[in-house]
């Protein structure tokens, strides 16, 4: 008997144990209308929107399941939202890098399409008033069938896109531009900093070592921006290599950037003493 109780237990307990971890798990069943998204890259910036796409099913959509004049959440399930990698203009009106839900307004000859700061991709479809930050107008047009709502990229250039919400028979559509030209430059410039190779031609100077190649390092360094830090290394570089002239030359430039920052370098008094010594 003693045996049975002890061996009971035990097991017991692992049952419910076992029910415990498999109720915990949750069970993926299919959404009477699926989660969707659409990526598209329009020259350098990436746009995404996400959405839950429902079905026409038999059903009147246009004033009926989805009434005229009145907000809608552009969508089903959680709030619909579109992300930019970057700054763009929707209908020629500027909106900042971010993710943003999209509700509208639907009417029969025109479309509000409203843009809302602070949203979550998986956030309540729910619309306050207070976060809209843009709002676009849009014609409706007739469109071929469509039984589940779709949001299609069309008419891609480097610059712009069309943004197009499919459902039933209509397409309402929005133009969305970026400046690539000025984006790729700048993305460019962030890559090929200065700081990298100013902290290399640093060490060699620190440690007297590979002072050629560090010479090199850092003019490549001021060739892309040059600033007090890296001039003033460089004019130093070029006193160790014995380019007494060129090095006098550089450390005056190093000074001339000094004096135009808003508040004097750390060892400017050391940099305007060291020329000194150099004219000497």
């Amino acid at each position: 008997m003693m045996f049975t109780q002890r061996f009971v237990l035990p097991f017991t307990v692992f049952l419910t144990l076992f029910f415990i971890e498999a109720t915990a798990q949750q069970v993926v069943t299919p959404r009477p209308s699926p989660d969707a998204t659409v990526t598209q890259m329009v020259g350098v910036t990436k746009v995404s929107i996400d959405y839950g796409s429902p079905a026409v099913n038999k059903r009147v959509i246009w004033g009926e399941l989805v009434p005229y004049n009145e907000v809608w959440r552009t969508g089903a399930n959680e709030l619909t939202t579109i992300t930019f990698d970057d700054p763009v203009k929707i209908n020629g009106t500027e909106l900042p890098a971010g993710t943003f839900g999209i509700h509208s307004v639907p009417r029969k000859d025109e479309w509000d399409i409203i843009f809302s700061k602070d949203a979550r991709v998986d956030g309540p479809s729910s619309f306050n008033a207070e976060k809209e930050i843009l709002r676009v107008k849009a014609k409706p047009e007739e469109h071929h069938f469509m039984e589940r709502m779709t949001f299609l990229f069309t008419d891609v250039t480097d610059n712009s896109a069309v943004v197009n919400l499919l459902w039933d028979k209509l397409k309402v559509s929005f133009t969305l531009e970026t400046n690539t030209q000025d984006l790729t430059l700048t993305k460019a410039r962030q890559q090929l900093s200065w700081s990298p190779l100013f902290q290399a031609a640093q060490y060699c100077l620190t440690n007297n070592v590979n002072l050629d190649e560090g010479l090199k390092w850092i003019e490549a360094s001021c060739l892309i921006n040059e600033v007090y830090w890296n001039t003033r290394v460089k004019a130093q570089i070029q006193n160790k290599l014995g380019m007494k002239k060129e090095a006098v030359a550089t450390m005056e430039k190093a000074i001339d950037l000094g004096n135009k920052m808003q508040n004097p370098p750390f060892d400017f008094e050391v940099m305007k003493a060291m020329l000194s010594d150099w004219k000497k």
